[in-house]
């Protein structure tokens, strides 16, 4: 259930990240709401998760896989592009992810 858990923090913090784009610098009250609202849930389902999973291995998760996706999203929606050095930031958080959990951060 922690697992579950914290997939939807992270779609929560996904989905306020990329709300918080159109904000105009929260000067626009739907994307606003939005981006607070997505947060706010985001937190509480955190919080719910490292009831059952470690910190460590939940922030570690949340994190790389919301940054992961951001990036995705960025590319995939908002024209942004994808360099050698983006690629490699996205490996080595993946990569850092899989290093605490082999690492016995559960």
């Amino acid at each position: 259930m922690g697992y579950l858990l914290l997939a939807g923090a992270i779609a929560a913090e996904v989905g306020a990240t990329t709300a918080m784009k159109y904000t105009e610098g929260f000067s626009r009250l739907g994307p606003s709401m939005l981006t607070v609202l997505g947060y706010v849930l985001s937190f509480a389902l955190l919080a719910q998760t490292l009831k059952t999973v470690s910190v460590g291995t939940a922030y570690a998760i949340w994190a790389g896989v919301g940054t992961a996706a951001i990036v995705g999203i960025g590319m995939l929606f908002l024209g942004e592009g994808m360099t050698a050095t983006k690629a490699a930031g996205i490996a080595l958080i993946i990569l850092g992810v899989v290093v605490l959990n082999l690492g016995g951060a559960h």
